[in-house]
């Protein structure tokens, strides 16, 4: 399969994405499709990568997460004992 832009990118998609997060769907969509995954495994990571970021507000447009919401997202890395 041909490797995903935003300009390739479902209307539905396009219509409910700011452009970064529509750059995010696709770089992750590429990618998973690099993998060997099924369409539907691609799409599955494609979406979980915008929800790292972004989020959808009221109106159904995603929006961009908080700060705090998104550094509480990632790990800690701790030392040994």
């Amino acid at each position: 399969m041909p490797e995903q832009g935003i300009n390739q990118l479902p209307e539905d998609i396009k219509q409910q994405l700011p452009e970064h997060a529509q750059q995010i769907f696709a770089a992750a969509l590429s990618s998973a499709q690099k993998d060997g995954l099924s369409e539907e495994g691609a799409r599955e990571i494609a979406w979980n990568s915008v929800r790292n970021e972004y989020e959808p507000g009221s109106n159904g447009q995603w929006q961009r997460k908080s700060e705090d919401t998104a550094i509480h997202n990632k790990s800690v890395t701790s030392g040994g004992n």
